[in-house]
């Protein structure tokens, strides 16, 4: 029994779970980034805790349009992507940390964070290479590691920190535009 939960531990976060979450969610931050109009719909549908406006903007993104599994605090949100077990969901969001403010979400830091983390997922969409040693990374708990590779395609000053958290990885942002600090997330979900 003690032999199966460091494999399990290992099946937990690949280069596939990675690729597959970074491809869908691209255009996404894309779109947040580019499109003010759309920035701005989505910010009201955080704030306002609005399901539905979450789902019509999703389905205009060919990548998410299928997405199921997606919600909201008030102050940030989660879009989950199913797997086989032993994963089963791997998600990804932005929030501000809880308990710090409610039903608050800056347009223009999330944005911002959109814009500082597109070169990262598009790395792991496209590059099998990096996100094999970005998972394996993870895995070993490498946060030297993880935050080299981070930090090498996440060039805004607002990056303070990067941490391994629950077989992902946080970013923390510190923007001008907001006294909040925001939180980028791919992590597995715990059930």
């Amino acid at each position: 029994m003690a032999n199966i939960k460091p494999k399990l531990a290992q099946q937990l976060v690949t280069a596939s779970v990675l690729r597959r979450v970074a491809t869908a969610m691209l255009p996404f931050y894309r779109k947040i980034a580019g499109n003010r109009s759309f920035a701005a719909d989505w910010t009201r549908a955080i704030v306002s805790a609005d399901l539905d406006l979450i789902g019509r903007l999703l389905s205009s993104i060919p990548t998410l349009a299928g997405v199921e599994n997606y919600g909201t605090n008030g102050i940030g949100y989660f879009i989950s992507f199913p797997f086989p077990q032993p994963v089963i969901f791997y998600t990804n969001g932005t929030t501000i940390p809880p308990g710090m403010v409610q039903f608050t979400f800056n347009t223009q830091a999330h944005r911002s964070i959109a814009l500082s983390v597109i070169p990262l997922y598009r790395e792991l969409s496209v590059n099998n290479s990096f996100a094999r040693s970005f998972a394996a990374a993870i895995r070993r708990k490498d946060n030297g590691a993880v935050t080299a590779m981070v930090r090498s395609l996440v060039k805004a000053d607002s990056l303070k920190s990067v941490t391994i958290e629950q077989n992902g990885v946080a970013l923390l942002f510190k923007t001008r535009f907001s006294k909040y600090p925001y939180r980028n997330l791919l992590f597995q979900e715990m059930m």
